[in-house]
């Protein structure tokens, strides 16, 4: 390089065409433009023996690459840090020592072009803007070969860049979504004014023309917390361009190639990484760590609900047959119907009561903490099944049957011939109602109520037997019959046979 640059410019060639026609940075031309060969023979033999900061750690970095060739710089940087406590180094130093061990063992790093065309968009103020997102990767634990998928919730602030996250080992759920959100307003100490997010079945069931129909558990969530909703349009995700990357950060920078241990660690070492190096990096667009940044927008974002202390989770216990958990030596009752082979309830307190919540965080039971042992437990509102209350089957079953004093008649009959099974006469009924037209239960209903007949079974047996129209019979009764046919056979004295089988046997 050096040689070439002294013949462009014996030759009458300007720096800037130099550098155009051997591809090197101007200020590489200048620095060797009027350098003697002398001086620059010394140069190379004193940078041949120059050690680099990072040469300690050379091996440690090989090793990464050549098992995870597809190791940034950044990743590098960040693994640096966490293993060794107090290294200080420039981000540059990382970059170029990683570049030169590539080229010098041939490991190239495989990364994709994007070919889509961008345009910079106004900075937005400070507490205004909450971008959300979802993502998923597969994860390999430390002592299986078998892969795993955990699934990801990030949000960043749009002024800031302040980034959130968390991992659950399965599906998210709408009152996953509103946990994640409100442990995300916790970690921030605040609420924006707007979420973005996309058309995700979590939230929105439709986004109906601009009258946007979101999901219940969300919309509730929503007008509690007085938050307005952007949503993205289909297939247009990257309109919310900061929170993707951010996804991107999380999947490539955190969650590649690090082992899985449990949940619970992966989450803390999530919140770990963001302090250490996803809020704590200047970022490349604003100059400035997002960390630096949200201290200052912190305090135009609002302030959070008063909310119940939260309740820590204790472990998990089974639900057994007779819709009991046990726990401490002693039953506490469910609901009726919680039961179902292999379901567990996660046990939580909070002063003295002892809380039981399914897989969704919803809360099933809540009993008086019991410090003795073998007690039963048993609220009396858990035996019997509370989908419908009497009242509400009540006016159902009518408006199936249409509300008639007959058909009252009818119901209240049934409550007080049969008050064990009113909810299973109820529903037999409206079965019966939509089985059948209103001519057959209106013929029915009139059959029944005529000879005090106060049942479901009846009434569905009736509507079923008058919904055959089968033609009626008519029976004729019979001619006499002549004389030579009214005669009868003689009948012989079984004594006889008694006496004709003695004979055969002897």
């Amino acid at each position: 390089m050096y040689t070439e640059i002294q013949q462009c410019r014996q030759q009458g060639l300007r720096k800037a065409q130099v550098a155009q026609a051997l591809g090197i940075d101007v200020k590489t031309v200048t620095k060797y433009w009027l350098m003697p060969p002398d001086e620059f023979a010394f140069n190379l033999s004193c940078g041949k023996s120059r050690s680099k900061r990072l040469d300690d750690y050379e091996a440690v970095i090989l090793h990464w690459l050549l098992a995870f060739p597809q190791l940034s710089a950044a990743q590098i940087e960040d693994r640096l840090r966490e293993r060794v406590p107090g290294i200080s180094f420039r981000e540059r130093t990382v970059r170029r020592f990683v570049s030169r061990l590539r080229e010098k063992h041939h490991l190239p790093r495989q990364l994709t072009t994007e070919s889509r065309q961008y345009v910079a968009v106004e900075e937005l103020p400070p507490g205004l803007q909450l971008q959300m997102d979802f993502g998923e990767t597969w994860v390999r634990p430390a002592h299986s070969p078998q892969q795993i998928k955990l699934y990801c919730f990030a949000a960043v602030l749009s002024h800031s860049r302040y980034k959130y996250a968390a991992w659950l080992d399965r599906p998210f759920t709408s009152d996953d979504l509103v946990r994640c959100l409100d442990d995300c307003f916790e970690f921030l100490g605040g609420m924006p004014c707007e979420l973005v997010l996309d058309q995700d079945k979590l939230a929105i069931v439709s986004e109906n023309y601009g009258d946007v129909i979101h999901t219940r558990a969300f919309e509730a969530f929503r007008q509690d917390r007085h938050l307005l909703v952007r949503l993205c349009r289909k297939q247009d995700p990257e309109s919310k361009g900061k929170i993707e990357s951010v996804v991107k950060y999380l999947k490539r920078h955190f969650a590649a190639d690090r082992f899985y241990m449990n949940l619970q660690n992966w989450n803390q070492d999530t919140l770990e990484w963001l302090d250490r190096t996803g809020n704590a990096k200047v970022h490349g667009t604003t100059h400035r760590s997002p960390a630096e940044m949200f201290a200052a927008e912190q305090l135009h974002l609002r302030a959070l609900p008063p909310q119940m202390p939260r309740l820590e989770p204790v472990h998990t216990v089974a639900v057994r047959k007779d819709n009991t958990v046990l726990y401490c030596g002693n039953r506490y009752s469910v609901p009726v119907g919680t039961y179902r082979p292999g379901r567990n309830l996660v046990v939580t307190f909070f002063e003295d009561e002892l809380y039981l919540t399914d897989e969704k965080h919803q809360r099933i039971a809540s009993h008086p903490l019991c410090e003795g042992k073998g007690q039963l437990i048993q609220n009396s509102n858990h035996r019997r099944d509370h989908s419908f209350r009497i009242a509400e089957l009540y006016e159902l079953t009518l408006a199936a049957w249409g509300d008639a004093p007959a058909v009252r008649q009818l119901l209240d009959g049934i409550q007080q011939q049969k008050p064990r099974y009113v909810r299973d006469q109820f529903q037999l009924l409206r079965n019966v109602a939509v089985q059948h037209d209103p001519g057959t239960l209106s013929q029915a209903l009139r059959y029944c109520l005529e000879r005090d007949l106060y049942s479901a079974v009846d009434i569905r047996d009736a509507a079923q037997c008058l919904s055959k129209k089968s033609p009626e019979v008519t029976f004729v009764p019979a001619a006499p019959l002549p004389p030579h046919l009214r005669q009868t056979t003689a009948k012989r004295d079984p004594k006889v046979y008694a006496a004709l089988a003695t004979k055969v046997l002897q």
